[in-house]
């Protein structure tokens, strides 16, 4: 018997017995929470769990111990399935599990959206972190403010791919959820023990919001009325205005996405926020006069600083990418630390939750693999192998009482691309397995784990269970020819990848 992730403690009794479907189930605070206890013995099958999350994933694995028909939506084979007698106890090592998926560069529909929380329930994953806005798209219904989804939901051609001279797609793209939609994810995810992340990207990544509504953007330097929702990709100039006015907009964003969103933690960015504009605004030099600040860094702190107390006095907490740390991070604010592991060190030692999500490891729109063959080459080369290494708790802090301030780990997966649900799921699986194993189970130190076990595992039962499932993963011999995009030019970077024995 495999099983992914793997578990705790397993003892196996002897014999097997068969399984017709049902299962007891209980509830015993004592486990622990997420954490359960799965029986299989000669009474039947029963699961207990810390709490009703961790009888969910108790089930999660009696699932994967039923064999690949248990994944599909309705069986093909008829009556009951040998199961060995055994005895699970397990528990995650973290308590966010999450996934990133970004669905402002290529928009993905409702039902592609909930077939993710389905996989990743079915991985034990417990986050789902939707990028909802960007330069490229605005996906989130806002009802004060149509015109964010009625002009920034759309853009009329999209790059394609990277390299010079562009190449561009002319047909229009967009779309975006409507509020009922979103709940539905939301009341969905639930069910599954899986929490939606908003994230509403300010003040940079905004251009789509800006050609919407054209005051929110440094009117005073560019013509802000001529800009368009962005066709291309990279880094953006055009941000957000640091006044009063921005402010509400956003707060009045922010209180629909709340209705919306139950989450403790509500994202809003705070990354790649060039500072060009503001450097030469009167405007934005006039804040920086009237608040006593050092420069425009401590500008955009102000902002976030803004925003933390504002969703802290509406019970919620702010995270935001690492960049929030620039110019002195607000008090309660969370951190997603994606530049390398120096920003999640710092944070965490100053006491603040981290959830560690490392371009350099597990940034999954990044190529699986050296090869020509792969669709559109980008970032570094993350191999299935280098997932399954990768390790969320720096060295500096490991063993530190600081470690405890690392709360979770993430896998991120940017769509510029990735324009659907083929393409996700190449970028996505089965690397995404690998991280779910990294994120659940307390595993050795990263050159200790036995990667040929989990390879043996993956070939032996669970490649089949993705195939039930209808995931269009990399197989392990190299891309089918359908999922390769000869012609579309990739962006590969050129200094060496750091590895986590690098992280100080």
């Amino acid at each position: 018997m495999s099983l992914i992730p793997a578990p705790r403690r397993l003892e196996r009794a002897g014999g097997s017995g068969a399984f017709g479907g049902d299962a007891r189930t209980g509830v015993d605070p004592s486990l622990g929470p997420e954490a359960y206890r799965l029986t299989v013995s000669a009474g039947g099958v029963e699961i207990v769990g810390g709490d009703e999350a961790g009888v969910f994933w108790g089930r999660q694995t009696l699932r994967q111990m039923l064999g690949p028909d248990a994944f599909r939506r309705a069986p093909i084979t008829r009556g009951p399935v040998t199961v060995p007698y055994v005895t699970i106890e397990d528990m995650p090592r973290f308590a966010w599990r999450g996934f990133m998926l970004d669905v402002a560069r290529h928009f993905l529909p409702k039902d592609d959206v909930l077939r993710y929380v389905d996989l990743l329930a079915a991985h034990k994953l417990n986050v789902l972190h939707l990028h909802l806005t960007d330069d490229q798209g605005w996906r989130v219904e806002i009802r004060r403010y149509p015109r964010l989804t009625e002009v920034g939901a759309w853009r009329r051609r999209t790059r394609m791919g990277w390299g010079e001279p562009p190449l561009w797609d002319e047909r229009p793209h967009g779309g975006f959820y409507t509020q009922d939609d979103l709940r539905e994810i939301v009341a969905y995810a639930a069910e599954r023990h899986v929490t939606v992340l908003p994230e509403i990207d300010l003040p940079g990544h905004s251009q789509a919001a800006i050609a919407a509504y054209p005051e929110l953007g440094n009117a005073d330097v560019v013509d802000t009325a001529a800009l368009e929702v962005w066709t291309d990709w990279g880094f953006n100039r055009n941000v957000l205005a640091p006044t009063d006015g921005v402010l509400r907009f956003y707060e009045g964003v922010l209180e629909e996405v709340l209705e919306i969103f139950p989450s403790r933690y509500v994202h809003i960015g705070g990354d790649e926020c060039f500072k060009d504009q503001w450097r030469k605004s009167p405007t934005a030099q006039a804040r920086i006069g009237e608040l006593g600040l050092r420069g425009e860094d401590e500008l955009q702190a102000w902002m976030i600083r803004h925003f933390d107390r504002w969703l802290a006095a509406r019970g919620r907490c702010l995270i935001g990418w690492d960049e929030i740390l620039d110019g002195g991070l607000a008090a309660d604010a969370a951190v997603m630390c994606w530049r390398w592991y120096g920003g999640g060190i710092a944070a965490a030692e100053a006491g603040h939750s981290v959830v560690m999500c490392p371009q350099q490891e597990v940034y999954l729109d990044h190529v699986q693999a050296h090869g020509d063959e792969e669709p559109v080459p980008f970032g570094w080369v993350h191999t299935l192998e280098d997932v399954y290494r990768f390790e969320p708790v720096p060295p500096r802090l490991a063993g530190a009482p600081h470690a405890a301030n690392i709360i979770g780990t993430q896998a991120n997966l940017w769509t510029e691309v990735a324009e659907n649900r083929s393409r996700v799921d190449y970028q996505a699986f089965p690397r995404l397995v690998a991280f779910a194993e990294v994120a659940w189970s307390d595993l050795p130190d990263p050159d200790e784990r036995d990667f040929e076990d989990f390879e043996r595992r993956m070939s032996m039962a669970h490649y089949a269970r993705l195939d039930a499932l209808g995931v269009g993963y990399r197989p392990p011999t190299g891309p089918y020819p359908w999922q390769q995009r000869p012609g579309v030019p990739g962006r590969m970077h050129n200094k060496p990848r750091k590895t986590w024995r690098m992280a100080n």
